[in-house]
C-alpha cells in the first residue's frame, strides 16, 4: 500500500493555490495545504484527528471542514488539556464527549487515559495531529503528540502532522536537557527547555532519536508549514494569535513562559489568577521597587521590569484554585523590549536568584518534585540553593546544548 509518507513529501511540499487563506505575509499552515486540495492525499479514508481551537485555517476549525469534505471520513476527535475548543483550565480533567458542531465522539487524552486506546482507534485508518505548540518542553501538546505516535504505530497506520511555525522561532535553544528518570507529562523527551522546532520537526527526531519505545517503524509524514523561516518570531508571520491554552494570552507570554513558568515550582506566584499571568510573578514577602531595581540591575538581554501589586483570584477558564488567592501580594511585570534578544530561560533562572535571595525560609522556597518535572534535573535547585551564579548555571547546559543542536539538524525542515 502506497504510504502517507510518499503523498506528503516531508522535505517540500509545493501547492498552488488560486487565492490565499490568510491575509499578510504568505505562510501557510499544513492544515491550509491539506484542505486547499481538499484531503485529496485522505481520499476514502476514515481519518483521527489529535487536535484543540488553534487548528484553524482562515476562521474555520479543521474539524468542521474535515467533517463537511467528501474526501475523508472524521470519525474521532481526540481532545487534550483545555480540550477539543480549548475552554478548560490548566489542569482540568478532560472527559469523553461528543463534539457538538460535528457529531463525532471526542475521546481525552487529558485524564486518567493520555493515549488513544485500540478501541478508540477502531475503525480509523489514519491519525492526524494538528495543534499549535508553544516551543517550550513543558507545554503538554507535544507530550499529546508522541502518545498519538506511539499508539499510531502499534495500530500499524500512518501518522500525519501537520505543521505550524514555532511561535519563539526556530534559532533560539536554552536550558537543560531533560535527564532520564525525570520523565513526565511536562517533559517527555530528552530536548532543551526551549528547543526551537516545529511540532513537526520534533516528531521526526522523536522517532529517528528512538526517543519513545515503539515508533521505529512508525510511517509519519509532515506536512509542512510553507513560507516560515527559522529567523521568524511570532508577530514576523502576520497571524493573529490563537491563545493555545487560556494562560497563554498573547505571544508576550508566551516568549516568556520558558522561564517563568518554573514558579508553579515554588512557593512564589507564577501570576495564575490575574489576566497575564507568567508576565507577573510575586510574593508576599517581596518589596516590589527593590526587586525590580535589581532585576533591571542585572541587565537580561530584552527585558526591564517594573513593580507591581496583584491580587489572585479565581478566574473561570483560567484559574480556579491560585496561590495567594484573594491576598495581595507584590513582585515584579515583565516588560518586553526587544523580543529577539530575550532568553527566557536564563531570564526565568535570574528571577528564580532573586526570589529565593529574599525568601524568609529558602529551605521551603522550591517544591521539589515540581521544579524537577520542569527543569528536566534536579540540578537546577540544588545549584541556586548552593549560591550558584545565574551566569554559571547557564554556561553549565552550554555542551549539552551544543550536542542537541547538532542531532537536530537532521530534522530540520526550514
Amino acid at each position: 500500500m502506497k504510504t502517507l509518507l510518499s503523498l506528503f513529501r516531508v522535505l517540500g511540499l509545493t501547492l498552488l493555490l488560486a487565492v490565499p487563506l490568510r491575509a499578510g505575509p504568505e505562510i501557510l499552515s499544513g492544515a491550509e495545504h491539506l484542505v486547499a486540495e481538499d484531503f485529496a492525499e485522505l481520499e476514502g479514508r476514515s481519518a483521527g484527528l489529535i487536535t484543540n481551537h488553534t487548528a484553524t485555517v482562515g476562521d474555520r476549525h479543521l474539524a468542521d471542514l474535515m467533517n463537511e469534505s467528501s474526501a475523508v471520513e472524521l470519525t474521532a476527535l481526540f481532545g487534550p488539556e483545555h480540550g477539543i475548543r480549548g475552554d478548560a483550565p490548566a489542569g482540568a480533567r478532560i472527559d469523553d464527549d461528543v463534539d457538538e458542531r460535528t457529531g463525532v465522539p471526542v475521546h481525552s487524552l487529558y485524564g486518567e487515559i493520555r493515549k488513544p486506546t485500540p478501541a478508540m482507534l477502531e475503525g480509523v485508518e489514519v491519525l492526524i495531529f494538528d495543534i499549535q505548540d508553544v516551543g517550550a518542553r513543558f507545554y503538554t501538546y507535544i507530550s499529546t503528540m508522541g502518545y498519538g505516535m506511539q499508539a499510531a504505530a502499534e495500530a500499524g497506520i500512518p501518522f500525519v502532522v501537520l505543521d505550524r511555525p514555532n511561535p519563539l522561532g526556530g534559532e533560539r535553544v536554552e536550558g537543560f536537557l531533560l535527564e532520564p528518570g525525570y520523565e513526565s507529562f511536562v517533559g517527555l523527551y530528552p530536548i532543551p527547555v526551549v528547543h526551537g522546532m516545529t511540532v513537526g520537526e520534533l516528531a521526526l527526531m522523536i522517532r529517528g532519536e528512538g526517543m519513545l519505545d515503539g515508533i521505529e517503524e512508525l510511517d509519519l509524514s509532515v506536512v509542512q508549514a510553507e513560507g516560515w523561516e527559522r529567523g521568524m518570531l511570532w508577530p514576523d508571520t502576520g497571524w493573529e494569535w490563537n491563545p493555545p491554552s487560556p494562560n497563554i494570552p498573547d505571544f508576550e507570554t508566551a516568549l516568556i513562559y520558558p522561564g517563568a513558568c518554573f514558579f508553579e515550582g515554588t512557593t512564589a506566584s507564577e501570576g495564575r489568577g490575574t489576566r497575564e499571568p507568567f508576565m507577573v510573578v510575586g510574593a508576599p514577602w517581596i518589596d516590589p521597587e527593590e526587586l525590580a531595581d535589581d532585576l533591571n540591575g542585572r541587565n537580561l538581554p530584552g527585558l526591564a521590569f517594573e513593580p507591581v501589586t496583584f491580587t489572585p483570584v479565581p478566574i473561570e477558564g483560567m484559574a480556579m484554585r491560585p496561590k495567594f488567592r484573594d491576598t495581595e501580594i507584590q513582585g515584579v511585570r515583565h516588560r518586553i523590549l526587544d523580543p529577539r534578544k530575550v532568553r527566557p530561560v536564563e531570564a526565568g533562572i535570574h528571577l528564580l536568584d532573586a526570589f529565593l535571595a529574599r525568601a524568609p525560609g529558602k529551605d521551603d522556597f522550591f517544591r521539589e518534585a515540581r521544579i524537577e518535572r520542569l527543569a528536566g534535573t534536579g540540578r537546577l535547585h540544588r545549584s541556586l540553593l548552593d549560591g550558584t551564579s545565574p551566569a554559571e548555571i547557564v554556561e553549565s547546559w552550554s555542551d549539552e546544548v551544543e550536542a542537541f543542536k547538532e542531532i537536530r539538524r537532521n530534522y530540520l525542515l526550514y
